[in-house]
């Protein structure tokens, strides 16, 4: 791995996720979070020269870590769409899907891209910033209801309505929240000073769900990956809150992310996959000490029947 996707990111699990993979030499894989290509040139470094890596990023500024190998192809966009652009490459049917879904440091540490609460900037948030909307846009024209919803749904905060009602009241008073710090302004007094990291961290994990459909994407590579996947391929997702992992967890135990269950005549659960782990997959001390931003990653893998 170069120094650039080093400071780019440092991928979660790494050992874990490329054995729960399960790469055949000659097979065909995608890793629909490329970001630093730290999971990519791990599963390249095991294939032959028959095998094929599809690397989906919709964030322009992954393509600067692309993997020269003619193995690999860069695909610059969003896994929402992944059948898709497969399609496009010729691809129908794959041997092994990974998704980290962890934000990339790159992405919190670029102060302009708004995504911490550590630097003020414009609250941007957006993970493709040739489209979609920023997060200064769905503040200012979201309904005091959308806004509480996110940040209790997305969020879990339990002064979701009391914040969403103060965003609202600045606008209306000619004080748009529009940047890191105006947000900080807004919410802080309904945040307890001993739980202040914690929140703050909930309040843009939920504005930046809202940003970028995360949580629609996800149902949708999901639902892609049943149609993708060869029988006996795997599916190996890497979450970072449980919002993420209820939906993954429910698409392996029973095929779809609301985790409604279908019976066979035997009583038996009728499902596409089988789990791999029946445990959730945690980091040790050891990966926690190197990295401290993987201490919230669960490792699922299932493959499919």
């Amino acid at each position: 791995m170069n120094d650039q996707s080093i400071v780019y990111h440092i991928p979660a699990l790494l050992d874990e996720s490329m054995a729960g993979l399960n790469i055949v030499p000659g097979g065909t894989y995608v890793d629909v979070t490329f970001g630093g290509g730290g999971h990519s040139r791990a599963i390249i470094s095991r294939l032959g020269e028959e095998g094929r890596l599809y690397g989906f990023d919709q964030d322009m500024d992954a393509y600067a870590n692309r993997i020269d190998d003619p193995r690999f192809t860069f695909v610059h966009g969003n896994f929402a769409y992944m059948r898709n652009f497969l399609r496009y490459y010729g691809v129908e049917a794959v041997d092994g899907i990974i998704a980290d879904l962890g934000v990339s440091f790159h992405h919190f540490d670029d102060a302009a891209r708004g995504f911490s609460f550590r630097a003020d900037a414009p609250l941007d948030m957006r993970m493709n910033r040739d489209g979609s909307r920023r997060a200064a846009d769905l503040l200012a024209d979201a309904t005091e209801e959308q806004i509480a919803d996110w940040f209790y749904n997305y969020g879990e905060l339990k002064q979701s309505r009391r914040m969403a009602g103060a965003i609202v009241k600045s606008r209306m008073a000619g004080i748009p929240v529009d940047t890191v710090g105006r947000l900080l302004d807004v919410v802080k007094p309904f945040i307890k000073p001993s739980q202040e990291k914690k929140e703050l961290a909930q309040v843009f994990q939920a504005l930046r769900i809202a940003v970028n459909d995360e949580l629609g994407a996800l149902r949708s590579m999901l639902e892609q990956a049943l149609q993708v996947l060869r029988p006996g391929g795997r599916l190996v997702v890497i979450t970072y809150h449980s919002l993420e992992d209820r939906m993954v967890k429910n698409f392996i135990r029973s095929g779809n992310v609301d985790g409604k269950v279908e019976k066979d005549f035997y009583g038996r659960i009728d499902t596409p996959f089988k789990a791999v782990n029946n445990k959730v997959i945690q980091p040790g001390e050891e990966e926690v000490a190197r990295n401290p931003r993987s201490r919230s990653a669960k490792l699922r893998i299932a493959e499919k029947i």
